[in-house]
């Protein structure tokens, strides 16, 4: 399979083709999304919601995100890997902003970064580039700024507003962003912007009309029953699959049905060699 890289991206928008993207955070999700033909996997720092916990995503760090970032690598051959600047780690300056962006792309494997934020940031955005490492913007509902918004908030109601985010785009398109996430903002904006840049926008509660979509993969596979906002499209139901697996495990243990022969090593050689077997232990692999 052909790898997917910025300039397969432009061509997509160019030909009118969408554009498919979703977060990953480990190597068995990224290889089966890959498998999948996915065309971006975001290792974003929405991580530490559905990952780590947290109520938001600012208590991620740079350490875990290069070490979520190597392991989607290591799963991934064709997608196009973006790994999420996290909180921190590119608003103190764009020195700083530099260095944190080789992480990623040096330690972390990734070949773009995404950062947060409008026009404010196009001075961090021309450096990393210039730096040689593809950005990709993020604009609208930026979580990241969760407390300055007053909370995950649709973004860009209202004419000053709109024009304000339009302003955004066209700015980070001049610093040299080749692509821009729109998050929760009304779908005649994500329009708008999407015509008036050339380069690809992915939406997330930004309407059809932007070039692409993007999810939080827990979401689609629909892991956390609570969690269920307008612009999520659940394609699976995995927390009762999961919640009935563990259940029917518990049940066999308890009742003695697992292991069965069937799952037990004898004490007699076998006559033939066995298929290559793999021990698994709770802390890794012998």
């Amino acid at each position: 399979m052909k790898k997917v890289t910025i300039h397969t991206l432009r061509k997509m928008k160019q030909a009118g083709e969408r554009i498919t993207m979703l977060t990953a955070y480990d190597a068995s999700f990224a290889r089966l999304l890959d498998q999948a033909q996915i065309d971006v996997l975001l290792v974003g720092d929405s991580l530490g919601m559905v990952v780590q916990g947290h109520d938001t995503t600012l208590p991620v760090t740079m350490d875990q995100m290069v070490y979520h970032c190597a392991a989607v690598a290591r799963g991934t051959s064709r997608a196009h890997l973006v790994g999420d600047m996290p909180f921190g780690s590119y608003q103190a300056s764009a020195d700083e902003a530099v260095k944190n962006a080789m992480r990623l792309v040096a330690e972390g494997g990734m070949e773009a970064v995404k950062l947060e934020g409008g026009a404010e940031y196009c001075e961090v955005v021309e450096r990393i580039v210039r730096a040689g490492i593809p950005v990709m913007g993020h604009i609208g509902l930026t979580p990241q700024s969760v407390h300055k918004m007053g909370g995950y908030v649709v973004q860009g109601r209202g004419e000053d507003k709109a024009a304000r985010l339009i302003a955004d785009a066209r700015a980070l398109e001049e610093a040299g962003c080749y692509s821009l996430i729109l998050e929760a903002i009304p779908a005649d904006l994500g329009a708008e912007i999407t015509r008036g840049i050339a380069i690809p926008t992915v939406g997330i509660g930004a309407g059809l009309d932007c070039d692409g979509q993007v999810l939080v993969v827990y979401d689609l596979l629909g892991m956390n029953p609570e969690f269920s906002p307008k612009f999520v499209k659940k394609y699976a139901n995995l927390a009762q699959v999961i919640g009935d697996a563990a259940t029917r495990y518990r049940e066999e243990v308890r009742g003695g049905a697992f292991p069965s022969a069937e799952h037990t090593f004898s004490s007699e050689k076998p006559s033939a060699p066995p298929a290559a077997v793999k021990l698994y232990s709770v802390a890794g692999r012998e």
